[in-house]
């Protein structure tokens, strides 16, 4: 055989050494190769027999990736995610049309060969001497499939897939060397199911699987004798048998495939004869990857669970075997993303902020106790369209949001105020709170202190003109008077402030730290809602901080549970200093600035937030079992000044967190707290030694003051919305703070007035 020559003068042995990349040694017999008794080749790499016994015996294929499924609290799927669209099927599961079409065309002595089909090779080779190309190959289906191991385990890796598919001798000696191998331990029918499971189908399916869904929306199972083909057909070339973008070329393939089988006696000739005349018959399914197909909104919810996973440590030590990992994929991944929440969050969105508005919003429910995300959406949908995008509005920059996040205004103040009382200061700490002031000077800092210039010093002034003190701790939070707090703040120092707030995992959304400046209680730093949400969360948990979590359980392949990051809870401030802050916070949605957002069925708490020139508005606030953020702004990375602006197809001439913020955010809590118990918070009874009422004692959770009637509203009703025609107070026993004033008339009652003026760059607005 040795001898036998046919075109350019080579023997048949010297033309299939060629054809198989090798070179040929006189004489010499590969160890460990174990060819048909049929003929034997003398094959080196790179001319050298020791070339083939270095390589490792073992192959070690990765586990092939998969799909990763992404569902709700409640099993209901959020979306698919995957590197590779592919679901590993075993062979009962494939269609036996399927498994016999892919061997009759691609290696029809599959099951009467070893790891290389000499005969194939010769067969090959002297087809392709006669038409003067390559026609025809030789590799068996052992060996496409070693090779398709080589290209999965490189991923994303250029260099390593170069590795994989270049055409070198050295490669194709190490494919022959795993063939054996591969053929020792696994058998035919082993390696044909991995085979079908890793090979490429074209238009992103890999695996017979993800192909049967693709061109037919059936699974692998159903394939009937005319799709098998098709299937089959497509592997050798997927790019020019695309039966999407070519049909005529994909027909003619599948007809070639259709013979072959009836050549090998598969089927019959006429079986084949009656399938090549039927059309394609294709139904496609689009592939749906990754968190822009997301339900209910929650595609920025998703796409931090995809965050989570490739930051958290839990999921590998470092940066790269977390993403390798991911995209491994094969994983089922329980969130914390409550449906009923979810859903109330986007309805509660689109009835206030429409997607095409020059602002957008963003909103974030938690439960206070266990950290869990049970809700996030915003105005702005996930995608690349127009008015869509891929920042995630309510997480931190590391986590897919913004670069500097959102100052967050009057929101701040509470922390400070609690701050305050774990310092020893009474609820009935009194400043005099002038209208207008100076920051005091010096302030105490976690490092010295902090200093205004005495030339051209920063000031601070209230909302309007009528907000003058004396005023306490309960009636200035009711009414967010900027200058109560700044003295407040001066006098207890700013690192109690910033350390109290860490305790709370309150940071800035770039990452940095807290700045050293009493403008932090007026909400000078950028905040995230997300982080927002969850300080708040721990004023409802009596003090204790949960670390916030979006993944509950994650199943890998085969059942395999792996670890999840879990919440950890520490006590960030005594109980009584939290029962304070709920017993002030629940008098801002009662009688405060907060009171559009009041619940009428449970008891809450929360507080406004406006930044100056009104570039952000905010409410957070919470119930004992649900806590939530809701932020209204310019989107990304752009500022929009929220006056004369119509949002929601409602014309506002400015913009409050009462009159957008606060009905988003009780529209939100209400419909995902629906059904659920209504507990109320322990309050404590604040004294008011100006105006002392006797307290109730009844040991609910009442908030036993209200503030005094030092103002009344104006008539048209400005933050809060009051529609009253009348400049009276239609609420006669208790305090409506001026900021309800402002309208036609309102006079200095108003915030209308002076709502817009800056005071050298401070935040200084509610």
């Amino acid at each position: 055989m040795g001898k036998k020559r046919s075109g350019g003068g080579l023997t048949t042995t010297q033309q299939a050494a060629k054809f198989l990349g090798v070179s040929v040694l006189s004489g010499a017999v590969l160890a460990g190769l174990a060819l048909p008794a049929a003929g034997v080749l003398g094959l080196a790499a790179k001319g050298s027999v020791e070339g083939f016994d270095e390589i490792p015996a073992n192959m070690k294929a990765p586990p092939l990736s998969e799909r990763t499924t992404i569902l709700d609290v409640k099993g209901n799927e959020i979306a698919k995610v995957y590197s590779r669209d592919r679901t590993v099927v075993g062979l009962a599961d494939i269609s036996p049309y399927m498994q016999k079409a892919i061997v009759a065309i691609e290696d029809a002595r599959f099951y009467e060969h070893g790891a290389i089909d000499l005969k194939g090779v010769l067969r090959a080779v002297n087809k392709n001497a006669q038409s003067g190309g390559v026609s025809e190959g030789a590799s068996t289906l052992t060996q496409q499939y070693v090779k398709n191991v080589f290209i999965e385990e490189a991923g994303n890796d250029s260099g390593k897939f170069a590795a994989a598919t270049e055409q070198s001798i050295g490669r194709k000696i190490k494919e022959l060397k795993y063939a054996i191998q591969v053929e020792k331990e696994l058998g035919k029918k082993r390696i044909l199911q991995n085979y079908l499971n890793i090979t490429f189908f074209g238009q992103q399916a890999y695996g017979v699987e993800a192909a049967a869904q693709r061109y037919f929306s059936k699974s692998a199972k159903d394939l009937n004798l005319e799709q098998s083909a098709l299937l089959a057909g497509i592997v050798q070339s997927p790019s020019r048998y695309d039966p999407v973008n070519d049909p005529q070329e994909a027909t003619e393939r599948r007809n070639t495939v259709l013979g072959r089988m009836a050549e090998v006696k598969d089927v019959t000739s006429a079986q084949a004869a009656a399938a090549q005349k039927k059309p394609l018959g294709l139904k496609i399914s689009r592939p749906k990857n990754g968190c822009i197909t997301a339900v209910d909104g929650a595609g920025f919810f998703c796409d931090y669970v995809r965050q989570v996973f490739l930051s958290d440590p839990v999921f590998g030590k470092t940066s790269k075997a977390r993403a390798k990992r991911w995209n491994q994929g094969g994983l089922t991944i329980r969130t914390t993303l409550d449906p009923r929440a979810q859903d109330s969050v986007q309805k509660s969105i689109k009835a206030h902020v429409y997607q095409s508005d020059t602002v957008a919003t963003a909103v974030t429910l938690i439960e206070p106790g266990s950290g869990k995300v049970l809700g996030m959406g915003q105005s702005r949908p996930y995608g690349f369209g127009e008015n869509e995008t891929q920042i995630n509005l309510s997480a931190d920059k590391k986590m897919g949001g913004s670069a500097y996040g959102f100052q967050t205004g009057s929101t701040f103040k509470p922390i400070t105020a609690a701050a305050a009382l774990e310092k020893g200061k009474k609820p009935t700490q009194r400043y005099s709170s002038p209208y207008q002031m100076d920051y005091p000077s010096p302030v105490s800092t976690c490092s010295g202190s902090w200093r205004n210039d005495d030339h051209d010093p920063e000031t601070v002034q209230n909302e309007n003109r009528d907000e003058v003190g004396p005023y306490r701790m309960q009636e200035a939070t009711a009414k967010s008077v900027n200058t109560y707090f700044v003295q407040l703040i001066s006098d207890i120092g700013i690192c109690p402030v910033t350390e109290l707030a860490n305790k709370m995992g309150v940071h800035p959304a770039s990452g940095d730290k807290l700045p050293q400046s009493p403008s932090i209680t007026l909400g000078s730093a950028n905040m995230s809602p997300l982080i927002m949400a969850n300080a708040y969360a721990t004023f409802a948990n009596r003090g204790v901080y949960c670390s916030p979590v979006f993944i509950d359980s994650i199943t890998g392949p085969g059942g395999k549970k792996l670890k999840v990051p879990q919440s950890t809870c520490s006590q960030a401030m005594s109980k009584k200093t939290a029962d304070t802050i709920n017993t002030l916070l629940r008098g801002v949605v009662e009688d405060g600035t907060g009171r559009k957002a009041g619940l009428s069925s449970r008891a809450s708490a929360g507080k406004t937030g406006t930044t100056d020139n009104r570039k952000a508005a905010w409410f957070v606030g919470y119930t004992p079992n649900l806590a939530g953020a809701v932020w209204v702004g310019g989107p990304g990375e752009r500022d929009v000044e929220m006056k004369n602006i119509t949002i929601g197809g409602v014309h506002h001439e400015k913009v409050f967190g009462a009159d957008i913020p606060g009905p988003i955010w009780k529209d939100a809590m209400s419909g995902a707290l629906e059904g659920k118990p209504a507990p109320g918070f322990k309050t404590v009874h604040i004294a008011n030694p100006d105006k002392e009422k006797k307290p109730d004692n009844k040991g609910d959770d009442r908030d036993d003051n209200k503030p005094d009637k030092r103002n009344k509203p104006g008539r048209s009703g400005g933050d809060n919305g009051n529609s009253s025609n009348s400049g009276d107070n239609p609420w006669p026993d208790i305090d409506i703070p001026d900021i309800l004033g402002g309208g036609d008339g309102g006079g200095n009652g108003g915030r209308g007035n002076d709502g817009d003026r800056s005071n050298g760059g401070w935040p200084d607005w509610r």
